[in-house]
Protein backbone atom coordinates (compact mmCIF):
# COMPACT_ATOMS: atom_id res chain seq x y z
CA UNK A 1 0.00 0.00 0.00
CA UNK A 2 1.55 3.27 -1.07
CA UNK A 3 0.95 6.46 0.82
CA UNK A 4 0.46 9.70 -1.06
CA UNK A 5 1.81 13.13 -0.28
CA UNK A 6 -1.79 14.30 0.11
CA UNK A 7 -2.32 11.74 2.89
CA UNK A 8 0.88 12.88 4.62
CA UNK A 9 -0.27 16.52 4.29
CA UNK A 10 -3.63 15.57 5.83
CA UNK A 11 -2.02 13.79 8.80
CA UNK A 12 0.41 16.69 9.24
CA UNK A 13 -2.49 19.14 9.28
CA UNK A 14 -4.28 17.07 11.94
CA UNK A 15 -1.09 17.07 14.02
CA UNK A 16 -0.69 20.82 13.40
CA UNK A 17 2.65 20.29 11.64
CA UNK A 18 3.92 21.97 8.52
CA UNK A 19 6.58 20.61 6.18
CA UNK A 20 8.49 22.08 3.30
CA UNK A 21 8.06 20.36 -0.09
CA UNK A 22 11.40 18.61 0.42
CA UNK A 23 10.44 17.37 3.91
CA UNK A 24 7.02 16.28 2.65
CA UNK A 25 8.62 14.17 -0.07
CA UNK A 26 11.09 12.66 2.45
CA UNK A 27 8.38 11.84 5.03
CA UNK A 28 6.17 10.32 2.34
CA UNK A 29 9.02 8.04 1.32
CA UNK A 30 9.83 7.08 4.93
CA UNK A 31 6.19 6.39 5.84
CA UNK A 32 5.82 4.31 2.68
CA UNK A 33 8.78 2.15 3.76
CA UNK A 34 7.29 1.73 7.25
CA UNK A 35 3.93 0.65 5.80
CA UNK A 36 5.73 -1.83 3.51
CA UNK A 37 7.53 -3.35 6.54
CA UNK A 38 4.25 -3.73 8.45
CA UNK A 39 2.64 -5.37 5.42
CA UNK A 40 5.58 -7.78 5.22
CA UNK A 41 5.10 -8.68 8.89
CA UNK A 42 1.41 -9.33 8.25
CA UNK A 43 2.41 -12.05 5.74
CA UNK A 44 4.20 -14.10 8.43
CA UNK A 45 2.27 -17.25 9.40
CA UNK A 46 1.74 -17.09 13.16
CA UNK A 47 -0.61 -20.06 13.38
CA UNK A 48 0.02 -21.91 16.66
CA UNK A 49 2.23 -19.18 18.07
CA UNK A 50 0.92 -18.15 21.48
CA UNK A 51 0.18 -14.51 22.18
CA UNK A 52 2.93 -12.85 24.24
CA UNK A 53 2.31 -9.54 25.94
CA UNK A 54 5.62 -9.53 27.81
CA UNK A 55 8.82 -11.01 26.43
CA UNK A 56 10.48 -11.22 29.86
CA UNK A 57 9.85 -14.14 32.19
CA UNK A 58 9.34 -11.84 35.18
CA UNK A 59 5.69 -11.03 35.77
CA UNK A 60 5.83 -8.56 38.65
CA UNK A 61 9.09 -7.20 40.04
CA UNK A 62 7.51 -4.75 42.46
CA UNK A 63 7.67 -5.35 46.17
CA UNK A 64 4.56 -6.20 48.13
CA UNK A 65 2.77 -3.13 49.49
CA UNK A 66 3.11 -3.36 53.26
CA UNK A 67 2.03 -0.64 55.68
CA UNK A 68 4.39 0.55 58.36
CA UNK A 69 3.91 2.79 61.34
CA UNK A 70 4.29 6.54 60.85
CA UNK A 71 6.04 9.16 62.93
CA UNK A 72 4.62 10.71 66.07
CA UNK A 73 3.19 14.13 65.09
CA UNK A 74 4.09 15.81 68.38
CA UNK A 75 7.67 14.59 68.10
CA UNK A 76 7.94 15.92 64.53
CA UNK A 77 6.44 19.29 65.44
CA UNK A 78 9.22 19.85 68.01
CA UNK A 79 11.56 20.72 65.10
CA UNK A 80 9.19 23.21 63.46
CA UNK A 81 10.06 26.89 63.99
CA UNK A 82 6.42 28.02 63.83
CA UNK A 83 3.11 26.14 63.80
CA UNK A 84 -0.59 26.96 63.85
CA UNK A 85 -3.46 24.58 64.68
CA UNK A 86 -1.25 21.52 64.27
CA UNK A 87 0.19 22.56 60.88
CA UNK A 88 3.59 23.94 59.92
CA UNK A 89 3.31 27.67 59.31
CA UNK A 90 5.28 28.97 56.32
CA UNK A 91 5.49 32.36 54.60
CA UNK A 92 2.71 33.07 52.07
CA UNK A 93 3.62 32.59 48.44
CA UNK A 94 0.33 33.82 47.00
CA UNK A 95 -1.55 36.36 49.05
CA UNK A 96 -3.90 37.98 46.52
CA UNK A 97 -1.69 41.07 46.26
CA UNK A 98 -2.17 42.11 49.88
CA UNK A 99 1.51 41.95 50.89
CA UNK A 100 3.15 42.58 47.53
CA UNK A 101 3.87 38.95 46.68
Amino acid sequence: MAISEEQVKHVAKLAKLSFSDNELHEFTSQLGKIIDMVETLEEVDTTGVPFISNVAETINVMREDVTTGGWDRDELMKNVPESEEGFIKVPAIIDNGEAGA
